[in-house]
């Protein structure tokens, strides 16, 4: 069952059959019930009929034997007060659900004087003058033989008042065979019909939800060939439709673009950073194996140097890595202006002016990385001095870094926040770095959901501007302090 049930299209056929076939067996139920009402309803109304029509002749005085009583071949009994059966139909052999199932009519006791009652109430409590017919009918089902015949019968009673025979109660059947025809008809029709039109509805639900899921069968072959191909340059059909499958083929192909260019960066990731290894590692070896040919020429300076860099170069590559594997900062509180300062410390011509209590939350060591890279950066290009401002706007804490060199052209603002990207092609390595300090500063920055952007500086250099969600404590204090450090 389960496998058979393995498909959206066999569930939503499943569904949709039964949904429909409980809907088709209420309507029957409610049409069958509704037209044995009618039809009931519509046999009292003629047994009905046919008792005031022998009432209306006993109310006018006619004989027990002049009486319509064999009108149609129907069941008709006339009874007295006391329960007598005073005259029925003719044929009449059996009959029950009147009360009285005597047929043959039973003569008066001598002396009975059915006039002394005529002006009681009868059970009913209904006062009836002589030759009046009663207005209250009681119903009630039975069967009766007429002639051999045997059926099922709806039966009116109505009460005449007459003036020698008193009161006298009128009981008249209707055949119920018209409304079990009718009932079994519309029944036998119904079980026919009903599993033709549920065949109809699987059908036309299997078609309808194959052409519908079409699209979905496509997008799936080809997410499968894509996966088998690795070539994530592919995209999925998307279907002129306009509705959720056609939206879904869209995501699907936004996603495997999202997913491209994270490969792709990758791959450029780790081609520029095997590339950026090459050098230091190459020239290391380089020396230590002229050292270990001729001693006397070993330049452990520049092998401690290339180390150091080698060291960086990892520690970097390393960061960068944990970044982009979603590593969460910590939710310590860390002020900006103190960690300003400590940067600042040991670096030649760097200037700090800072307002008191400026806070975020984060991690105080890849923040402090974030300044450090900005004024390594800052120093490389300055002429003379960087400048680091640390202040709140509004709720925000801002660290500006401005330098008075040659600053950014505006086409390349955005460029230079990429990995391994040097604007000037010329630059040594060695000076220049390998091109991931303003990146991995961007990508802190980032992850601690603030912005890093570049602008111009007042005095004509480049202005780098970190901004970060605050987190002030409970005292709010506005005094700024300018501290000088040059070493």
């Amino acid at each position: 069952m389960s496998r058979l049930l393995g498909s959206v299209r066999a569930r939503a056929t499943l569904g949709a059959t039964l949904v429909v076939a409980v809907a088709l067996v209420a309507a029957g139920t409610a049409v069958l019930l509704s037209l044995r009402s009618n039809l009931l309803g519509e046999a009292g109304t003629q047994a009905e009929r046919s008792a005031r029509e022998v009432a209306t002749e006993l109310a006018i005085g006619t004989p027990y034997g002049e009486l319509s009583l064999d009108v149609d071949d129907r069941p008709l009994q006339i009874v007295d007060e006391e329960g007598r059966l005073v005259a029925a139909s003719e044929d009449l052999e059996r009959i029950s659900g009147t009360g009285v199932d005597a047929v043959k009519p039973r003569p008066a006791p001598a002396g009975d004087d059915a006039d002394d009652d005529s002006d009681d109430d009868d059970d009913s409590g209904e006062s009836l003058e002589a030759g009046e017919i009663g207005e209250r009918i009681t119903v009630s089902d039975g069967s009766a033989t007429i002639d051999g015949d045997t059926e099922d019968y709806r039966f009116a009673a109505v009460p005449v008042e007459t003036d020698r025979q008193g009161r006298l109660t009128v009981w008249a059947g209707a055949p119920l065979s018209a409304e079990h025809g009718a009932v079994n008809t519309a029944l036998t029709v119904m079980l026919t019909g009903f599993p033709l039109l549920l065949v109809v509805v699987a059908w036309v639900t299997w078609l309808v939800t194959g052409r519908a899921l079409r699209p979905v069968e496509g997008i799936r072959r080809e997410m499968a060939a894509i996966t088998a191909s690795e070539d994530l340059a592919r995209r999925v059909p998307v279907p002129g439709t306009h509705d959720e499958v056609a939206r879904l083929a869209s995501t699907t192909n936004e996603t495997l673009a999202a997913l491209e260019s994270s490969v792709e960066r990758q791959r450029r990731f780790v081609a520029d950073a095997s590339h950026e290894l090459r050098s230091p590692i190459a020239s290391l070896r380089t020396q230590l194996e002229v050292a270990a040919a001729h001693p006397e020429l070993l330049d452990l300076d520049g092998a401690v140097e290339d180390t150091v860099r080698l060291q960086r170069l990892a520690a970097d590559l390393l960061l960068l890595a944990r970044l982009d594997a979603g590593e969460r900062p910590a939710d310590a509180r860390v002020d900006l202006g103190e960690l300003a300062r400590e940067e600042a410390g040991g670096r030649d011509g760097v200037r700090v002016r800072a307002e008191d209590d400026v806070t975020v939350a984060g991690s105080r060591g890849q923040l402090g990385r974030v300044l450090a890279n900005l004024l390594d950066n800052g120093r490389r290009h300055a002429r003379s001095a960087v400048e680091v401002s640390v202040r709140r706007d509004g709720e925000a804490a801002v660290v500006a870094v401005a330098d008075d060199g040659e600053g950014v052209p505006a086409a390349d603002r955005e460029r230079i926040f990429e990995r391994f990207v040097r604007l000037d092609a010329a630059r040594s390595r060695d000076d220049g770095g390998a091109g991931l300090g303003l990146a991995i500063a961007r990508d802190v920055a980032v992850r601690h959901g603030g912005t890093l952007t570049v602008h111009d500086a007042p005095a004509g250099g480049a202005l780098f501007e970190l901004r970060l969600p605050g987190a002030w404590s409970s005292t709010d204090s506005t005094a700024s302090t300018e501290e000088i450090r040059r070493t």
